[in-house]
């Protein structure tokens, strides 16, 4: 009998594209992985993942191998970004669960996501979308400085930054909109997204279908970038907060119509409330799933697998305490000549994991973005500030030596 198939149209690099293999498996089901280039994912070959080579920036070519496997083939998802509504229109064209295609474009074109929000009276940061430089500062300059200038798709904080003056502007704009190709190698973004700088501290709320299920304290680090450096699940906020964040974070999930699978909303605390950054229609990066099965029991990995293979999971979550992650953040651009210190912080009382990333050898390139984040730590305890410490210990003893490139060496 032949086993059932998961197409899995590409995946991120780390993290849960992993993790989608694993709980297939653990269903019985095969995991296919759909990709341009299996190389990208070292997992694939640890883990002796099946690889399909597929021109995955072409949506009938993605679809044309999925209708290929034939009665096998019981799901269609991504877990990447880039590559969410591929997957889901190949799923709806063949029967399959998942998403709505045209409520996962709309959401993943921040400035769309923004007017459907703002039209349905939910808060989010003053803005508007612009298509030349000299647009992006007169916006900028209408609606005061500083502002957030960001591309209106992409995930990760790349390219998003704080600018304070006309000039800042100027020149980031013009770098996002001269980009050429995203990571799907389909032509960059045309618009930029020039947005009122919102302040407060910083929470996600991570949802399945029609349920909250953990909010989360994020940690950034310094400006003028948004690269986030460490989470909490739970956040440590008072209870009354926590529920209207969630609140807030279902009616932005229902009123965009992504409400099949998980969603991660990301919210900022401000003198007015809640205040909706962005509604992205898939699982958290950074390692969050893993925080909130050790916050919660509920495994959201295998509760999105579940429900794009057609199973039904129980993802009622119950606190079991806290659990936090922090990152390290290369330092500097260079390369990788040495790691050590993993075997001290898996020592450390309530750590679960100790992860350097990268490799003797490896190039590190600082990007000011997730990129920049080359090892972690997962620490769990009784509360939220008992497991940020253990995490903040365990990722202080990960050290990563890196020799910076020769100046006039770059290529």
């Amino acid at each position: 009998m032949t086993a059932p198939v998961l197409a899995l149209v590409e995946s991120n690099t780390t993290g849960s594209g992993r993790e989608f293999c694993a709980a297939a498996r653990a269903r019985g089901i095969r995991p296919l992985l759909l990709t341009r280039d299996p190389g990208r994912y070292p997992y694939v070959a640890e883990d002796h993942v099946d690889v399909l080579d597929v021109d995955t920036s072409d949506d009938t070519a993605v679809l044309t191998a999925c209708r290929g496997m034939g009665a096998a083939l019981v799901g269609v998802i991504s877990s990447s970004e880039y590559f969410l509504v591929a997957a889901a229109t190949a799923a709806a064209t063949l029967g399959l669960g998942g998403a709505d295609p045209a409520a996962l474009l709309r959401c993943r074109h921040k400035d769309r996501q923004r007017r459907t929000l703002a039209a349905a009276g939910l808060p989010v940061p003053a803005f508007r979308a612009a298509t030349e430089v000299d647009e992006a500062v007169a916006v900028a300059t209408d609606l005061g400085y500083p502002v957030v200038v960001k591309p209106t798709t992409g995930s990760g904080s790349v390219g998003v930054r704080l600018c304070r003056t006309a000039a800042e502007v100027s020149s980031h704009a013009e770098a996002l909109l001269g980009r050429t190709s995203n990571e799907r190698g389909i032509a960059g973004p045309r618009l930029v997204l020039v947005e009122e700088y919102v302040t407060g501290r910083e929470f996600s709320v991570e949802t399945l279908g029609a349920t909250p299920i953990a909010v989360v304290g994020k940690r950034l680090g310094p400006e003028p970038y948004f690269v986030e450096t460490g989470h909490d699940v739970p956040a440590p906020v008072e209870r009354h907060r926590s529920a209207e964040l969630a609140t807030v974070a279902m009616r932005a999930v229902a009123t965009l119509g992504v409400g099949w699978g998980a969603a991660h909303t990301e919210l900022r605390w401000t003198a007015r409330g809640p205040v909706l950054m962005e509604v992205n229609p898939r699982l958290a990066g950074g390692m969050i799933p893993a925080l909130v099965r050790l916050a919660t029991g509920v495994d959201l990995v295998d509760a999105v697998v579940a429900r794009a293979t057609g199973h039904v999971t129980t993802t009622v979550p119950r606190a079991r305490g806290a659990a936090s992650i922090r990152f390290v953040r290369a330092g500097r651009s260079g390369t990788v000549i040495a790691t050590h210190g993993t075997a001290a912080a898996r020592a450390m009382p309530g750590v679960a994991a100790a992860v350097v990333t990268v490799r003797p050898a490896d190039t590190v390139t600082l990007s000011q973005s997730f990129t920049d984040r080359i090892g972690y730590a997962i620490a769990s305890g009784p509360d939220p500030a008992t497991s940020a410490q253990r995490a903040t210990a365990a990722a202080a003893a990960l050290h990563i030596d890196i020799r910076p490139i020769p100046l006039g060496s770059e290529p």
